[in-house]
C-alpha cells in the first residue's frame, strides 16, 4: 500500500486529502487557512475521528507544506515521506493547452502560470501549491488535474462566441468552462446509481456553491457548460455576477466615475452575485436566515434559482431531453429549499421532486418522486478522489 495526496491550493489556503491506494481510502484530510496572515489555522482529521488543530503564523505555502508533512509523520499517519508516491493538484484553467491531466514538467508549470489570464483568482494559487510541494518532495510524481479538461469535448458551436472568428484564431477567445472535475465525477457516479452506461445517458449536472455552474453531459462527455472564458460567466454566484450585457460595463463606469476596467472587473468578481444583490452576504445560509424579513435576501435567492432553472431548460433543449438532473457542491448538497424551488419550476420537463426524500443534506440520494419522468439525484462531489485516480493513472 502507498499514499497519494490530492491538493487544492488557494491564495491563502491549502486544502488536502491523503489516500491509501489503490484502495482509495481516505486516511487523513485537512486545511491550512490564512497563509501569509497572522494566526493561520492548521487542522488535520485522521484515524476516523481524531483531530489535530493549532493556530500559528504561517508565512508561505512552502512553510505550510513542510508543517503538513511533518505532522503526517508526528501523528503516525505516515512513517516516512517515501510512502507518498504521488501528489495531484487541482488547477482551474488549462485552456486549450491541456485536454487531460498531466505529469507536471517545468514547462507545464510555466504554462499554468501563463494561463492565469483565464483564471486570475485561481491559477496563480494553484501554481504556488505545485511549486511548494515540488520544493519539499521534488522526486515524486506530480500531477495537474484541470477544471477545464472535461469540457474540451464541446463542439465549436458551443464553445465559440459570436465575435470575429480571428479573435479565436489569434487569441483563443472562447468558452472554456470550469468545475470539470466535479461534473465528471458526479456524472460517472450518476450512471452507477442509475445502473446504466454513462454513454447512454443525458445528464444535467448542477455544481452549486460559492462558484456555480451547470453542465450538459451526454454520453459521458461535456456538451456545453455555463461558465465561459473565465469562471465569471453563467449563473449568479456568491460574489460573481454571472451573465450580464457587456454594454453595462462602459455605462456603469461612466456613471460611477470608474476609470480603470480592472476596478470594474473586481466589482463583477468580488462584489456582485448574492453579495451584491443582498447587500450583506455571499453565503446562502445568511440569506436563508433573513429571507422572511429582508426583501433583498429573498430577491437574491429567487434570482439564483431562476438562473439555474433557465440553464437546465436550455441544456435539456440542447440535448433534446434529459434523463437525470444532479445537484452537487455546497449549496446543491445542502440547500433543501433551493433544490425544491428549482425543480418545482421545471414541470414542463415532467420532473417532480419528492419533498420527503429531498429533506436531507450532504448524502447521496435520489430525491425525485416515483412519478417523475426525470431522475433527480443528490450526489456529494469528490474532486479529490478524481485527482487521486488521475495520479494512479499517470504516475
Amino acid at each position: 500500500m502507498y499514499k497519494t495526496m490530492a491538493i487544492n491550493a488557494g491564495s491563502s489556503s491549502l486544502k488536502w486529502k491523503c489516500y491509501e491506494m489503490p484502495e482509495e481510502k481516505v486516511i487523513a484530510s485537512g486545511i491550512v487557512e490564512r497563509i501569509g496572515l497572522k494566526e493561520s489555522l492548521f487542522s488535520i482529521d485522521y484515524n476516523e475521528g481524531q483531530a489535530f488543530n493549532m493556530v500559528i503564523n504561517i508565512d508561505t505555502h512552502e512553510v505550510a507544506v513542510e508543517m503538513l508533512l511533518e505532522q503526517l509523520i508526528d501523528l503516525a499517519i505516515i512513517e516516512d515521506y517515501s510512502e507518498i508516491t504521488g501528489v495531484g493538484h487541482r488547477v482551474a484553467a488549462g485552456g486549450e493547452s491541456f485536454a487531460d491531466s498531466v505529469l507536471i514538467t517545468e514547462g507545464d508549470l510555466k504554462e499554468i502560470e501563463r494561463l492565469a489570464e483565464l483564471a486570475p483568482l485561481h491559477n496563480p494559487a494553484n501554481a504556488m501549491g505545485i511549486r511548494a510541494f515540488k520544493q519539499v518532495l521534488p522526486d515524486i510524481a506530480s500531477v495537474a488535474v484541470f477544471d477545464t479538461s472535461f469540457h474540451q469535448t464541446m463542439a465549436k458551436e458551443q464553445y465559440l462566441y459570436s465575435i470575429p472568428i480571428e479573435y479565436y484564431e489569434k487569441h483563443h477567445a472562447r468558452r472554456y468552462g470550469y468545475h470539470g472535475t466535479s461534473h465528471k465525477y458526479v456524472s460517472q457516479r450518476a450512471a452507477e446509481i442509475l445502473n446504466k452506461p454513462v454513454e447512454k445517458l443525458k445528464l444535467i449536472s448542477c455544481h452549486l456553491g460559492n462558484g456555480a455552474s451547470v453542465c450538459a453531459v451526454e454520453g459521458g462527455k461535456s456538451v456545453v457548460t455555463s461558465m465561459g472564458f473565465t469562471p465569471m460567466a453563467g449563473l449568479t454566484m456568491g460574489t460573481r455576477s454571472g451573465d450580464i450585457d457587456v454594454s453595462l460595463l462602459p455605462y456603469l463606469m461612466e456613471k460611477e466615475n470608474i476609470s480603470d476596467l480592472n476596478d470594474m472587473m473586481t466589482i463583477l468578481n468580488k462584489e456582485s452575485g448574492l453579495k451584491g444583490l443582498s447587500g450583506f452576504s455571499s453565503d446562502m445560509r445568511d440569506l436563508f436566515e433573513q429571507e422572511e424579513e429582508n426583501e433583498r435576501a429573498t430577491l437574491a435567492l429567487r434570482i439564483f434559482e431562476d438562473r439555474v432553472k433557465k440553464y437546465i431548460g436550455a441544456y435539456a433543449a440542447t440535448m433534446n431531453g434529459v434523463d437525470a438532473i444532479i445537484f452537487t457542491a455546497g449549496i446543491g448538497e445542502n440547500a433543501i429549499q433551493t433544490r425544491h424551488n428549482i425543480i418545482s419550476g421545471l414541470g414542463f420537463l415532467n420532473v417532480v421532486i419528492d419533498a420527503d426524500e429531498n429533506n436531507c443534506r450532504g448524502i447521496e440520494k435520489r430525491i425525485s418522486a416515483k412519478e417523475s419522468g426525470v431522475d433527480v439525484l443528490l450526489i456529494p462531489t469528490d474532486e479529490e478522489l478524481m485527482i487521486a485516480r488521475d495520479i494512479e493513472r499517470l504516475r
